[in-house]
């Protein structure tokens, strides 16, 4: 957090309030499409980031660029009574609102009225400029998406390949899904230690290509 500039931080923090809540008022939303009522009683179907902000996943992207909310609680029984598919969208909408609102960033970038360029001129300023701003918006949402769509339990991705993977490949899943955790932290957090970029390994690809794509 030291080596960031103050505007860099705050232009995080701002991020931090405005993706997560996005993304988990979609979980809660498309739940609330399907008839599950789970997360309307727990006070999800809010976009007030007071509802949906973990402690710990907010300061990680705030100092590393990537974290996460509370997940929000749904019924998996009641979903599947409405439809095989339920559960597959739920998990999906939280992704999907982030590339939403990385591409809605990116249309000043798109329509010329500024330019990436200024988005790395320092000011020295508390706050940051529109370009610095929006180019954490970018890419932070950008980010969050990708790392979510990763088919790791708790992630969001997990619930997408057990819909679209095959029976055999689904038992895997599921037998691993009590280590999901584990798995996340040793990559995540232990493969600095080592010198090893996993999450730059596994996203970093798709992050260029969808950056470069919105942005130009």
């Amino acid at each position: 957090m030291l080596g960031l500039e103050f505007s860099t931080l705050v232009a995080r923090i701002i991020v931090l309030l405005t993706a997560f809540s996005f993304h988990e008022f979609a979980h809660a939303w498309m739940a609330d499409q399907f008839g599950d009522t789970t997360p309307r009683y727990n006070g999800r179907l809010t976009l007030n980031p007071m509802a949906h902000l973990d402690p710990l996943g907010s300061l990680m992207l705030v100092v590393a660029g990537f974290g996460w909310a509370k997940p929000v609680p749904v019924n998996p029984n009641v979903l599947r009574q409405r439809s095989p598919a339920a559960l597959m969208w739920v998990a999906l909408a939280g992704p999907m609102s982030n590339l939403l609102l990385a591409i809605l960033a990116a249309i000043p970038f798109r329509l010329g009225l500024i330019t990436l360029e200024q988005a790395f001129i320092s000011t020295g300023g508390l706050l940051p400029t529109l370009p610095q701003f929006l180019f954490q918006f970018i890419y932070i949402n950008l980010i969050l998406m990708l790392f979510n769509l990763i088919p790791l339990a708790p992630l969001d991705g997990e619930k997408i390949a057990d819909y679209f993977f095959p029976p055999s490949w689904s038992d895997f899943l599921a037998r691993i899904r009590p280590y999901g955790p584990m798995i996340l932290m040793v990559l995540f957090i232990g493969g600095p230690y080592l010198g090893i970029d996993i999450l730059g390994w596994i996203i970093g690809p798709a992050l260029r290509f969808l950056f470069s794509a919105l942005v130009g």
